[in-house]
């Protein structure tokens, strides 16, 4: 089987779940020995600081990959990330052109569609260029054309995303969000992150960080900045991710009991130093893939009550409420990505969860224990083989007439806002905030 996949979002190195979900789904569909091809956007370096980022976490994260040839053309390298061939797009112009070529020349039985595409030009391009045998991999709901949590919602890219073969989404909830919202039937498929037995369980009485993973705006950094300021006898651990800014660094750097800690290969590593995991999400969250890790080791999540984050919590205690992000400035950070007006925070249901947990070892033990055994129910049924299953016995729907296609304006979506003019980008943006939608 051929499969090609593609998104807006970089794969060497990886940023954020969806490309680590997607990566796992592709290592396995390549050592079954089917042809795995990736077109993506290259990590943005068009400064010192983002290269040196760029070489950071490729280091850090131990990705080895090996340049094949340089299109000079096109402007793609072709990389190979072990038996995984990426073709790393450096223009973002030019990114769907290169995608229509891979396609015609490789002609993959499937292409694969992750929703990191805002405007749905990719989707739109792959459904030309193969109609029928397109998949779309529904990750994270503030890129879908549809639904409440959308930065975009629009009946075009609604459209092509019902024209795929099939939907794929990581969880129950997100399930129903999308038979609720595009009235169409998903297929559910968890991403096979977890590892293989046995699975470490954490020693209760051994001391740890309060971790939180990509502290950033959109994701409760303030909350966690609360709570590290209230509790100053506890340490407390951050990971940067795609999200953190300058400013949630400085903040961070500000405080002596909040320790910044290297991105590694497996998660497992930060996870062994946590003592207690924060999810204070203040937007909609697709699933808690970290969330589960945590709880498979055995280490109490306090997570946000924000859309798939109660479905990965499995009945355990500690989800808490936060008051959404509802509207977003005119101004987008450094990362890309539209600044967010953060609501005033209610922090006393997570400092008394946060102190319960640290203080009483009774409760904590308890709660270890009872997240490890929800995680033990749900992991194991998880199965690296579910995809490739799904993809070898789903049959190419009907081609139709020729997809509507997103007017080219030489931006790709990992861009496009960056390259609006500065009149087209306030009116997109008091148009979110008029709608008060929470992404």
């Amino acid at each position: 089987m051929r499969v090609l996949l593609t998104a807006n979002a970089s794969y060497v190195p990886p940023r954020g779940g969806s490309t680590r979900s997607n990566l796992v789904w592709l290592e396995y569909l390549a050592s079954r020995g089917h042809d795995v091809r990736v077109v993506a956007p290259t990590a943005p370096a068009d400064t010192p600081e983002s290269a040196y980022r760029v070489r950071h976490d490729l280091e850090e994260q131990q990705i080895q990959v090996t340049r094949v040839k340089t299109d000079h053309k096109l402007g793609f390298e072709v990389l190979q990330r072990g038996e995984i061939t990426v073709y790393s797009v450096q223009d973002p112009a030019k990114l769907r052109t290169v995608l229509r070529r891979k396609i015609a020349k490789y002609s993959p039985d499937w292409v694969l569609v992750s929703s990191e595409d805002l405007g749905q030009a990719l989707l739109a391009e792959a459904l030309d260029a193969m109609p029928g045998r397109i998949v779309y991999l529904a990750h994270t709901p503030q890129m879908f054309p549809f639904g409440p949590a959308s930065l975009n919602p629009n009946s075009t890219g609604a459209a092509l995303v019902s024209k795929c073969a099939a939907i794929v989404v990581i969880g129950e909830h997100m399930a129903r969000y999308v038979r609720e919202h595009l009235g169409r039937e998903p297929v559910v498929i968890h991403p096979p992150v977890y590892g293989k037995p046995p699975w470490e369980f954490r020693d209760p009485d051994k001391p740890g960080l309060v971790t939180m993973i990509n502290p950033c705006a959109v994701k409760g950094v303030s909350i966690f900045l609360a709570l590290a300021r209230r509790f100053p006898q506890y340490s407390f651990g951050a990971l940067r991710g795609w999200g953190t800014t300058a400013e949630d660094l400085a903040a961070l750097a500000s405080l002596p009991n909040v320790k910044m800690l290297r991105k590694v290969k497996h998660i497992g590593a930060i996870l062994r130093r946590t003592k207690v995991l924060m999810i204070p999400a203040l937007w909609y969250e697709g699933f808690g893939l970290v969330v589960m890790e945590a709880m498979l080791r055995g280490i109490p999540v306090l997570a946000s009550n924000m859309g798939g984050l109660v479905e990965a919590k499995m009945g355990t205690r500690y989800v808490l409420p936060v008051r959404p992000i509802e509207k977003y400035t005119t101004r987008f950070d450094e990362n890309r990505m539209p600044v967010p007006i953060v609501p005033p925070q209610d922090i006393g249901p997570w400092a008394a969860a946060l102190e319960e947990l640290m203080e009483n070892p009774e409760i904590y033990r308890r709660e270890a224990r009872a997240a490890r055994e929800a995680a033990m129910r749900f992991v194991p049924k998880v199965k690296p083989s579910h995809l490739e299953e799904f993809l070898l016995k789903l049959e190419p729907n009907a081609p139709e007439p020729a997809a509507p296609r997103p007017p080219v304006s030489g931006a790709q979506p990992r861009d496009a806002l960056a390259r609006l003019s500065p009149e087209k980008r306030a009116l997109l943006l008091r148009r979110l905030k008029e709608r008060g939608s929470a992404p």
